[in-house]
């Protein structure tokens, strides 16, 4: 091989090497985090990820100690300082109150609530009903001498859950995870939805927290609204109408 064709052999690799350089990177996709719910842990999410995870998705599903709104958004926090760069973050119930709190991160670029409380500053959780009909499973809230709430047999069957198998329920309330009394009564000191674009999935057949106080709060946040006729955990019983909505905020990301 002579010289001349060596040099323009390497010329062109030079070409092509500063050509490569000069395209800007391609945007990572951003991580989905979620939070959950009183009565429940991350598995409760086992039907949504593997969806997001398919589309190319990071998620990570918190563990929260349900012990305080505090100690909830510290997890939360933790959760996302450790993703890599932009965070969708996503609450159900009072998961959602979490992410109100802890959604008031610069990393956070979306909020989607799943049927979830979504306070605003200074309001207390276990006060946003008044005004709307009671949800029936409220009644079968059941407290322990150390103050932990957990949701009977029949609450997580007929009314947490009434959309499921029998069998799902069963494991469901055997593992489901109890609640400090005590944090329904914790105000919110920000709310990350007055400064984050929100989604919001209503669900319809809610008997946990009323369809009506769902649309409200909706509203208030100005979210993007879809509904879902579920009960109060869509996540279980219409997972892909879950995805749906995640995948239109995480799409929004820029």
């Amino acid at each position: 091989m002579n010289f001349l064709k060596l040099t323009t052999l390497g010329l062109a690799a030079s070409i092509m090497a500063a050509s490569a350089a000069a395209q800007p990177a391609a945007e990572p996709k951003p991580s989905v985090v979620i939070v959950h719910g009183a009565f429940a842990d991350g598995s409760d999410w086992a039907k949504v990820i593997p969806l997001l995870q398919a589309k190319g998705l990071h998620v990570v599903a918190v563990q929260n100690p349900l012990s305080s709104l505090a100690d909830d958004a510290a997890a939360a926090k933790r959760a996302i300082d450790a993703q890599p760069g932009k965070v969708v973050l996503v609450g159900h119930s009072w998961g959602g109150a979490v992410i109100t709190q802890a959604g008031d991160n610069p990393k956070v670029s979306a909020l989607v609530y799943v049927a979830a409380f979504a306070p605003d500053v200074g309001q207390v959780i276990g006060e946003l009903g008044k005004g709307f009909p009671t949800p029936s499973g409220v009644a079968h809230f059941a407290p322990d001498p150390a103050g932990w709430l957990y949701l009977t047999p029949e609450g997580m069957s007929k009314h947490f859950a009434q959309d499921l198998p029998a069998a799902a329920t069963a494991v469901m309330a055997a593992t489901q995870g109890p609640i400090l009394g005590s944090a329904f009564g914790d105000k919110v000191s920000v709310a990350a939805w007055k400064q984050k674009p929100s989604w919001y999935l209503l669900a319809e057949a809610d008997r946990m927290i009323a369809p009506e106080l769902q649309r409200s709060m909706a509203t208030a946040l100005n979210a993007k609204l879809s509904t879902v006729k579920s009960s109060h955990v869509p996540q279980q019983s219409q997972p892909a109408k879950v995805a749906a909505v995640i995948l239109d905020a995480v799409q929004s990301v820029k």
